[in-house]
């Protein structure tokens, strides 16, 4: 439940220094609920840990990442978040 109460106190800035850690569940509600945030995408780091970035219509948006044993932990929490269109990546000298 303290992990419960550290996602309800998180202001939306950037640069968060604290790691809150707890059930999937129960921080992706308290995301929706606190925040309006839904997921807008994730991504796999092998077979180590999902990472996933949701967003708010208002700009807010958090990185959690969850381990192969299903704990999830907000490593970053901000505002400002802005959708850009995918670009390719130019190799060195090209």
């Amino acid at each position: 439940m303290a992990a419960v109460g550290a996602v309800m106190a998180l202001p939306a800035f950037p640069a968060q220094s604290q790691v809150v850690c707890g059930g999937h569940d129960v921080l992706i509600a308290r995301l929706a609920a606190a925040f309006e945030e839904k997921r807008l995408g994730y991504g796999v780091a092998g077979e180590v840990a999902i990472f996933e970035v949701f967003v708010s219509p208002s700009g807010t948006w958090t990185m959690v990442m969850t381990d192969v044993k299903g704990q999830s932990c907000i490593l970053a929490a901000g505002d400002g978040w802005e959708d850009t269109l995918a670009t390719a990546v130019r190799q060195p000298g090209g």
